[in-house]
């Protein structure tokens, strides 16, 4: 759904930056990949809530990996974080709670905040700051 709604994002990803077929998207191996390391990356964040330092350390890595090696603007986190709400909030509708929604609305946050501050450390100036 991220890539159908923000197809700007697939710029990002020579294996798959041509497809147009969101079918072919989800059986992409490529992208399966990815999905399966940023949904490592948040499983290992939401298993440390209450490790700050874990979570800061984890979350400067991805920062500064697509600041640095992948040159991926960082509002992209901020959209792929609200798609993975949305997305959350229907596949779990009936316990998506008010609750919920605003833990992981706090979540999106916690990331993108912390993914923009390592941005900002190594020096990438090429983006306007975004309040989610």
């Amino acid at each position: 759904r991220f890539f159908v709604n923000f197809p700007s994002a697939k710029q990002y990803f020579s294996q798959f930056k041509h497809m147009e077929d969101p079918l072919e998207m989800e059986r992409s191996l490529q992208l399966r990949k990815h999905a399966r390391r940023v949904m490592g990356a948040i499983n290992t964040v939401v298993e440390n809530l209450n490790d700050s330092e874990k979570v800061s350390s984890v979350l400067a890595l991805v920062g500064k990996a697509h600041a640095l090696k992948h040159k991926v603007e960082p509002i992209y986190f901020k959209k792929l974080t609200g798609v993975m709400l949305e997305v959350i909030a229907e596949a779990y509708a009936n316990d998506f709670t008010p609750e919920a929604h605003g833990a992981w609305a706090k979540m999106r946050t916690l990331i993108y905040t912390h993914v923009t501050a390592a941005y900002k450390e190594v020096g990438w100036a090429q983006y306007p700051t975004a309040p989610l």
